[in-house]
């Protein structure tokens, strides 16, 4: 209301250093304020992960995601995300018929879970949180507690400043986690609990709470509150477009919107999370790509996003023997190489230009994903390893190395076959690197 007094703190940053440190010692600034202590990790939060939506779309049979499960597991996936579609039979998109939250495709969801977890996976379960489906009982059951409607997508949005819409939500994930024994939720839609412009922020008419925003984030952590006290490690996923310090404190994984099949979009989503999530996991919108594009192509879908947790999309049953030994190589490189490419400092570069080179490095190594020709400059005091992801399509790599010395060079192309293992003396400037498009480099001091 217009006689209401606030305070804001604003954080100017005027020094001379590169963004990436100013926007990483922003979020450390955030985590430093009262009340925004983010939410842990589980480790689970921190490996990849299979998503049905793009493979799928409402078609979730459990029988066939169970099947795509299996193979997920063996490229190396440690989790599985059930998209919308479990909740009901039709699968004409829209949201007519979300609300009352039972398993009409899935049947069994507690079996269903069980063969999940016998794979060896971590089974979360997507709700579009405030929508109540024109097609559900719960709409008329909820008439009257409405935000707005929205005849587009058939279906209502609910409004969290009523106690009893916050106790609906809170114990139907609660009852889902204990019953089904889910592992995590996709919490999606959750920027969608807005007030129409206009209407007054009150309460009254049996509103406890007078502000949209305020009951919105009352309603998160009392739902993370409940869930945590069941099962400690619960993993919550949010997207981009509602991420941010406070919601760190109520959700562990943070993913780049939609962009199935854009590349470039995806990388630059995940870099722009990435600058300022901290602790908390950046993953990759889920990664799609056709079966019949070049496997340098569907490469590139994964090695844009190296710096994020990747989300795998895809029927992995259906892919080309060279389009699956691609992914079994990337993703196994991906998790070998996980502690520096999300814990180790990261910098980029052009971020005009949707990032032209990103890097993340600790003591013992550097990774350095090249997204254009610009070259890879390496310094004296660098971490002995170097890894360069040529992450385009175009054959080689510009790399400008101090002072001669002999360098141990190792490329291997996009499925992981070994092409070339030499020791050269190279002198200070710029040399081509014989790395095939979307390969991998391993460049090392071979006099120790």
């Amino acid at each position: 209301p217009a006689d209401t007094r606030f305070v804001v703190s604003l954080r100017l940053d005027l020094r001379p250093v590169p963004m990436a440190q100013a926007l990483r010692e922003l979020a450390q600034w955030w985590e430093s304020l009262p009340d925004l202590t983010p939410l842990r990790v589980p480790e689970a939060g921190r490996l990849p992960m299979y998503s049905t939506w793009y493979s799928f779309h409402q078609s979730v049979e459990p029988a066939a995601v169970e099947a795509e499960c299996a193979l997920a597991k063996e490229f190396g996936c440690a989790a599985v995300i059930v998209d919308d579609g479990w909740q009901t039979r039709d699968a004409g998109r829209g949201y007519a018929y979300c609300g009352d939250w039972e398993p009409e495709r899935t049947g069994d969801m507690a079996a269903h879970v069980r063969r999940i977890h016998a794979l060896g996976l971590k089974f979360l379960l997507w709700y579009s949180v405030p929508f109540i489906g024109m097609q559900s009982r719960s709409y008329a059951r909820f008439r009257g507690k409405f935000l707005r409607e929205d005849e587009q997508l058939k279906t209502a949005v609910l409004d969290p400043r009523y106690p009893e819409v916050r106790d609906f939500l809170i114990g139907l994930y609660e009852r889902h986690l204990r019953e089904w024994d889910l592992d995590g939720f996709k919490l999606d839609f959750v920027d969608s609990f807005s007030l129409p412009d206009g209407r007054p922020a009150t309460a009254e008419g049996g509103r406890d709470i007078a502000d949209v925003d305020e009951a919105a984030v009352r309603l998160l952590r009392d739902v993370v509150a409940r869930l945590r006290a069941i099962k400690p490690d619960v993993l919550i996923e949010f997207r981009q477009s509602y991420i941010g310090p406070v919601m760190r404190t109520v959700g562990n994984l943070f993913r780049a919107g939609d962009c199935p099949n854009d590349a470039q979009c995806n990388r630059r989503r995940t870099l722009d999370i990435r600058l300022i999530c901290g602790s908390t996991a950046c993953h990759a919108d889920m990664l799609m790509w056709h079966g019949s594009e070049p496997v340098e192509s569907a490469a590139l879908q994964l090695l844009n996003v190296l710096f994020s947790v990747p989300q795998i999309s895809v029927m992995l049953a259906r892919l080309p023997s060279d389009h699956q030994a691609m992914l079994r190589f990337w993703l196994g490189w991906w998790r070998a190489h996980r502690a520096t490419l999300l814990d180790g400092e990261l910098r980029v570069r052009r971020p005009d230009l949707g990032y032209t080179q990103a890097e993340a490095r600790t003591a013992g190594e550097r990774i350095v994903c090249c997204y254009s020709a610009e070259p890879v400059t390496v310094a004296a005091g660098d971490p002995p390893l170097l890894q360069v992801v040529n992450a385009h399509r175009e054959a080689g790599v510009v790399i400008d190395l101090p002072p001669g010395r002999t360098w141990s060079l190792t490329i291997h192309d996009t499925q992981g076959i070994h092409l070339a293992q030499f020791d050269r003396r190279l002198a200070a400037g710029l040399h081509r690197l014989p790395i095939p498009a979307a390969g991998l480099g391993s460049l090392g001091p071979a006099d120790g």
